[in-house]
């Protein structure tokens, strides 16, 4: 049975770790939500003009006007020749008010989320990990997690973002900023949460959401519940996202090739201005580990996430702890991570996390993929290329 592959220790000790630590402001703090400052907000550097691609104006007051003409609508161009794709094009000017508690609830989840897959068998000669497909997990029951979010899985939230499709939604983490020390704006999620891969470019309004809709609430309560339950810590803006590059140039519908490199991390900005950092103001982050060791000594893993495809709704969080097996799409790329777990696509893109050797709960993977009836999920591995991504971006706001 499904439950009897839960550890319940591992369980614990993965959601103690994640709850809200002693420096964090609480939901009913005004400054949680972000003040109306904004003064606070011009100071975080990385602007949209320092950031916009070759061929965008460049004067101040050029600037001013693609920026007023993008937040009017102009964003809803998704002509071939207008979608920008390359790791320097992103932009993503804010649009306050964008997501407001109505527009959250009606995002759904992306058809990348959880496409289905074939996995071939383990690999003739294969060694280690390499090439190698564990037999397929038995599905373990999403469990909901405990009321309210910010005091038990304070760092994990929802990515907003808009498609050709319309208002998508993932999930995601908040990841320790090496550059900033208990100050971090950096969240982890998938590639396919923020780029479409091979076949399109950046995606647009991409916001996080730390403990979305904190209080439970029913999906028929969301529209009209005060702003400050659904988004207890404000919306946070991504000023920069970065990606692989192997999911930009691979990345597809059903993963493809680039299922292995699936992940990104975002540097965000709350959208009301705060002089805190989101760390601080959510009271934790994770260390992202990129040094696991192999599948077959790691215990137990657990992911986190919002599943937002039915029979779930998208509103409340949830998470599956299992003992991780091997999963190989090619044997020339890294080997996946796979566990058992019944959460659907939105629930891409959230953290996957074990405890490291001091007992604390550490990122070492994200939701990519999955198959259509949803009795698994696999992350990537997160390595060299995973490692090069993480620090690119904290360095890029290291001196901000």
């Amino acid at each position: 049975m499904p439950s009897n592959r839960r550890s319940a220790l591992a369980a614990a000790a993965l959601t103690a770790a994640l709850a809200l630590t002693a420096t964090a402001c609480g939901p009913s703090d005004d400054k949680a939500a972000g003040s109306d400052n904004p003064s606070a907000a011009a100071s975080q550097k990385g602007d949209d003009s320092a950031q916009l691609p070759k061929g965008l104006p460049t004067s101040a007051a050029d600037i001013q006007k693609w920026k007023k003409k993008w937040q009017d609508g102009a964003w809803k161009n998704w002509d071939k020749d207008q979608w920008l794709r390359e790791a320097r094009d992103f932009i993503n000017p804010v649009i306050k008010g964008h997501w407001k508690p109505d527009t959250m609830k009606d995002a759904r989840s992306s058809d990348k989320t959880l496409a289905k897959q074939s996995a071939p068998g383990t690999v003739p000669g294969s060694s280690g990990d390499q090439g190698v497909t564990d037999p397929e997990p038995a599905p373990v029951q999403a469990k909901s997690v405990d009321l309210p979010y910010h005091n038990n899985a304070a760092p994990v939230g929802k990515v907003f973002f808009d498609s050709p499709e319309g208002h998508m939604v993932c999930s995601g983490t908040v990841v320790k900023d090496p550059a900033h020390p208990g100050k971090s704006n950096l969240v982890w999620t998938a590639g396919h949460c923020v780029h479409a891969g091979q076949k399109g470019g950046w995606y647009r309004n991409i916001a996080f959401v730390p403990s979305y809709n904190d209080k439970g609430l029913p999906g028929a309560q969301v529209n009209s519940a005060p702003v400050q339950d659904v988004a207890p810590y404000g919306v946070y803006w991504a000023d920069w996202a970065q990606t692989s590059s192997q999911w930009i140039s691979q990345g597809a519908e059903t993963g493809g090739a680039g299922a292995p490199y699936d992940f990104s991390v975002l540097h965000v900005k709350p959208e009301a201005g705060s002089g805190k950092s989101l760390e601080e103001t959510v009271g934790n982050a994770l260390t992202v580990d990129f040094d696991v060791p192999q599948v077959k000594s790691v215990q137990s893993m657990g992911a986190w996430g919002y599943p937002a495809a039915p029979p779930f709704d998208g509103q409340k969080m949830y998470d599956c702890v299992d003992r991780p097996g091997r999963l190989s799409l090619d044997p020339a790329q890294p080997t996946m991570y796979r566990i058992g777990c019944t959460m659907t696509g939105g629930s891409s893109g959230g953290g996957w996390f074990t405890q490291g050797p001091d007992g604390k709960a550490v990122l070492v993977s994200n939701t990519s993929i999955g198959p259509a009836n949803s009795t698994w999920l696999a992350g990537p591995h997160l390595g060299p290329e995973a490692k090069g991504v993480y620090n690119a971006i904290s360095q890029k706001f290291s001196n901000q």
